[in-house]
């Protein structure tokens, strides 16, 4: 963009931006910059620890935000610690807590007032569960289905000689600085498949081999995690500590001589070779083979259900992802096939691409984002020509797939959060059919089954309406902590007997979680903070077939008007035909769709939103039209579709209306539009009364009647009145707002306080417990050390 002579690529005067965090992290200073109305931060736990001194996205993207009004969005906004409770609002304000000692020791103890936290949460925290919108909103179910597969004894044979390798305490093949992290991935793709453990060996014996070369293996590292599209969220989030070169971690354990040894090396060179060897032997991929059994039970399902003929198969590694492709294609489905993962740069997706820009060039839809134009791409590609779509973890998030009701785990994540993402794909709002969930099962690994049974029985991931539900998904502090502890078990237990100990331990952690530890703090603090959720619910169940919100109403209406002379409008399929485009505007004819949330994916030819430039012309052209000041309008009660009470009981009368804006600059910019109106007979109409009429239709009468000679006077009245009435509104919404910041900012001082007392009192009882160190001592060069600890 700053070829083009963009300098700041964020700075679009009234346009919506929509970024990454990693992105608007790298570009903070542009960011801050920019005097944005409001940041909407999706996905918001993930910034969770901005609190942390380690956490550099969180902190870049607080700074960058920092004057700025801000919406968080988060399904998991408390997981495991209240400090999670603690980094979130930070986010929002450093002022409505203290720091994190004070907000530890006033609500992480026994003695916590959970009832006082609550109610400092409550003018910022607002949540809606997915069980109080089912009464409103079909979801369908989801049917778990388990494909058992024994690996060869040449599968197994490979899969004991490199779990016997990655359990070794040091080798050079893996950096020692990411043991945990490396050790984790090569796990995963040892049971992924022997195409993607082959690309990964050897890319380990290159390293080796430049090691050898050059005694260095700086720069390399990340070569052999690369086959994950998510490595990097694990070097950001899972391993930041491990990875923190500038801090050594207390607990760390001996260091082993990682001198240059020749000898160790052509022997680790020798044996991962021996491993390539192997795997390239293996010439039947046992997993693979049941792939096709399981898309043929899959399938079959899908055929009772009458859903379309469609499969989203996941697994973690590209390399698998390339292998399956090729499989696929070559038992059955040739042309049938597309990949979606972290790149899409295949010759596919490419071709894919072109097509879809082309078909788009005059639509609206085209961004001139690639990853996002390509993203539409693949998915409407796969939704009207493919038959299964193969995606890396990159596809777990982002993408609305409702149109398939099939999918395949062919890797099973150890981090219950990222299967639910994956689910989510396609078992969400939108979605006719139930949805089948297929899993695989190693019989002849223990570990795999006990993780299937966790995630199966404790997680419930994979049957009912909700799949995982709020509370169960939330009792995990963290996925990746989750993943650290079931690596652990595969790296060090090797008996079955050892494995079901460690396993019984963790189950049963997760039994008194998602039993007792956290569902009652999780209750008292975050439940019902919206009480009247289920009354607006309920308030949209008679229409929601064709529901639009208020502003897409006025956006439909204005279109409209504008365009009454230039097309035909559907008001019941949110369409029209635009037959004349309005001079000056670089617009085809043809039908245009209104972009709504029932018709997303409505395969229309042109999709009509503000943004586009029809939607541009039509908002300036509505803004700018010359409106006489006095006109006569007739409103049709008669032919409105629903009933407006307040307004039929005006049926046959006749009276003068007046409409001004007011704007008050004060704490807020507030801007109303305020009615003033009286019938023939005296009646005086309210706020609501004339707003009510507006959502009528009407049409201009000619010749206008004058109108009696006293109204101007009496409606001028009338509006001082109303605009009182206004201003005593702001002033007393700014008076609130000052008492909630008063009462927030005396809070904050008290949380200070305790923070400061506590830190004292700790640092008193520290140097009463080295002073009877001291007195109890002889020795004078720790007598000297017990003192300088003292000072």
């Amino acid at each position: 963009m700053k070829k083009q002579g963009t300098i700041n690529p964020f700075d679009h005067s009234n346009q919506v931006i929509i970024t990454s965090f990693q992105y608007a992290n790298r570009l903070k200073a542009d960011v801050r910059a920019v005097s944005w109305n409001l940041a909407v931060i999706d996905e918001a736990h993930k910034l969770r620890n901005v609190y942390q001194t380690s956490n550099k996205m969180g902190k870049g993207i607080k700074w960058a935000l920092e004057d700025t009004k801000k919406a968080l969005l988060t399904a998991t906004p408390l997981q495991n610690k209240l400090d999670e409770l603690y980094g979130l609002s930070s986010l929002i304000d450093d002022r409505i807590f203290g720091d994190i000692g004070a907000f530890r020791s006033l609500y992480s103890t026994r003695k916590s007032d959970l009832e006082d936290l609550r109610e400092r949460m409550s003018p910022f925290c607002h949540r809606t569960l997915r069980s109080q919108v089912l009464e409103y909103i079909r979801y369908t179910e989801r049917k778990a289905l388990t494909v058992p597969f024994s690996p060869t004894d040449d599968e197994q044979a490979l899969y004991v000689s490199i779990s016997e390798f990655l359990s070794r305490d040091f080798t050079y093949a893996i950096p020692y600085r990411q043991k945990h992290l490396t050790t984790l991935i090569l796990r995963k793709l040892l049971a992924s498949s022997s195409s993607a453990l082959i690309g990964t060996l050897v890319t380990m014996v290159a390293r080796l081999e430049s090691f050898k070369e050059r005694h260095s293996s700086d720069g390399e590292d990340e070569a052999v995690l690369e086959d994950l599209d998510i490595y990097d969220e694990y070097l950001d989030e899972e391993f930041e500590t491990e990875l923190d070169l500038n801090e050594e971690p207390e607990d760390k354990p001996v260091v082993h001589d990682m001198s240059f040894d020749l000898q160790r090396i052509n022997a680790e060179i020798d044996e991962l070779k021996g491993f390539i060897a192997l795997a390239q032997n293996i010439s039947l991929d046992t997993k693979a083979k049941s792939l096709l059994t399981a898309l043929e039970k899959g399938f079959e399902n899908l055929a009772q259900m009458k859903a379309p003929h469609k499969a989203l198969i996941f697994t973690e590694s590209r390399r698998t992802q390339d292998f399956l492709k090729e499989f696929l294609e070559g038992n059955g489905f040739a042309g049938k096939v597309v990949l979606f993962n972290g790149t899409n740069n295949d010759d596919t997706a490419k071709v894919v691409y072109k097509s879809w820009l082309n078909k788009n060039v005059k639509s609206g839809r085209v961004t001139g984002s690639r990853p996002v134009d390509m993203k539409s791409a693949l998915v409407e590609h796969f939704r009207d020509d493919a038959e299964i779509m193969i995606a890396t973890e990159a596809g777990a998030e982002g993408i609305n797939l409702q149109f398939c009701s099939l999918l395949v785990n062919y890797d099973l994540p150890w981090n219950p959060q990222r299967v639910e993402q994956r689910i989510g794909r396609c078992h969400r709002y939108g979605q006719k059919h139930d949805v089948v969930v297929i899993n695989f099962l190693n019989q002849r690994n223990e570990a795999d089954r006990r993780v299937h049974q966790l995630l199966t029985e404790k997680f419930r991931l994979f049957e009912g309406v909700f799949g995982a539900s709020d509370e169960v998904l939330g009792t995990i502090e963290s996925g990746m902590d989750f993943e650290k502890r079931i690596l652990q078990i595969y790296q060090e237990c090797r008996t079955l007997q050892q494995i079901d100990a460690e396993f019984d331990a963790l189950q049963t952690e997760m039994d008194e979680a998602i039993g007792h530890r956290m569902a009652d703090t999780r209750s008292k603090l975050l439940e019902h903070f919206d009480e009247d959720v289920h009354t607006r619910l309920k308030s949209h169940l008679d229409n929601t077939k064709h529901q639009m919100d208020r502003l897409g109403g006025m956006f439909w209406g204005i279109t409209k008007n504008v365009l009454a002379d230039n097309a035909g409008f559907d008001d019941d399929e949110l369409h029209f035909m635009l037959e004349k485009p309005p001079k000056g505007v670089r617009v085809d004819s043809g039908v245009y769709h209104l972009i709504s949330k029932e018709r997303e994916n409505e395969r229309g030819r042109y999709l009509y939103r503000p943004s586009h430039p029809l939607g541009e012309y039509v908002i300036d052209k509505a803004r700018h039209l010359d409106l006489p000041k006095l006109g006569q309008v007739t409103f049709d009660i008669t032919n409105h579709p629903t009933r407006i009470s307040v307004v039929e009981s005006l049926k046959g009368m006749s009276g003068v209306l007046r409409l001004d804006r007011l704007l008050i600059r004060s704490f807020d910019e507030d801007e109303y539009l305020l009615f003033t109106a009286m019938t023939d007979n005296g009646q005086m109409l309210d706020q609501e009364t004339c707003e009510k009429l507006f959502d009528c239709t009407a049409h201009e009468n000619i010749p206008l009647q004058t109108p009696p000679s006293d109204w101007a006077g009496q409606l001028e009245s009338l509006m001082q009145g109303r605009t009182e009435e206004a201003i005593k509104e702001t002033e007393a919404r700014n008076q609130h707002h000052f008492n909630e910041e008063r009462d927030k900012l005396d809070k904050w001082v008290r949380d200070v306080e305790i923070a400061a007392e506590k830190e004292l009192k700790d640092t008193k009882a520290r140097i009463q417990d080295l002073g009877r160190e001291a007195n109890k001592t002889t020795d004078m060069q720790e007598q000297l050390k017990l003192q300088e600890r003292i000072r």
